[in-house]
C-alpha cells in the first residue's frame, strides 16, 4: 500500500509544518561526529570475544557508541554451524545479516531464515535463539537500543 500526502488535510497540514520551520544553516546542522562506513570484512575491525553465554567461535566488533550506554551498534559473527544459545536482552535489537545464512527463533514465533540483506526486530525481553546454517560465519549488524547484553533463557521457545 503506497501513503499520498500530496491532497488533502494531511497534505496541508505537513506543508504548513514544513513553511513554518525555520531554515537550518550548515554550521548549525555540523556535529562533532565523524561519519562512518565500515565493510564486515575490515582488517581493522577490533574483534572480541562474546561473552561466557557464547562460548566457541563468536566475536563481536563495536562500530559505533559505547556498549554500556544507548545506542551502540555491533558486529556479532559467529562461526559456521554455530547455535547461540537461547537468551534475551533488555534492549530492542534491530538487526541485518550481513553475511552466511541465519535462522532465528523467537518465543512463541515460527523460526525465520535470513539471508544476507534480511533485516529482524527482537523486541526487549523476548527469548531467542538462532543456528548459523551455512557453512561460512554468520555476521549480523544489530543496533542496541540501550546498553549491550545478553541473559540465559533456560525456558522453552516454543
Amino acid at each position: 500500500m503506497r501513503l499520498s500526502f500530496a491532497h488533502g488535510a494531511m497534505g496541508a497540514a505537513l506543508m504548513l509544518a514544513a513553511a513554518c520551520t525555520p531554515a537550518t544553516t550548515e554550521t548549525e546542522t555540523a556535529t562533532t561526529e565523524q561519519a562512518l562506513a565500515i565493510a564486515a570484512d575490515d582488517p581493522s575491525l577490533a574483534w572480541g570475544p562474546c561473552p561466557d553465554l557464547f562460548p566457541g567461535e563468536c566475536n563481536i566488533a563495536v562500530l559505533h557508541g559505547d556498549p554500556a550506554q544507548s545506542n551502540a551498534d555491533v558486529f556479532f559473527r559467529v562461526g559456521p554451524h554455530y547455535q547461540i544459545a537461547a537468551h534475551w536482552h533488555s534492549s530492542a535489537e534491530r538487526m541485518i545479516l550481513v553475511s552466511g545464512e541465519l535462522q532465528v527463533k523467537y518465543q512463541g514465533q515460527a523460526a525465520a531464515t535470513l539471508s544476507p540483506g534480511d533485516y529482524a526486530y527482537g523486541p526487549v525481553g523476548l527469548p531467542h535463539s538462532a543456528t548459523c546454517l551455512s557453512d561460512t560465519a554468520c555476521t549480523l549488524f544489530i543496533a542496541f537500543e540501550e546498553p549491550v547484553d545478553a541473559h540465559a533463557f533456560g525456558g522453552s521457545l516454543d
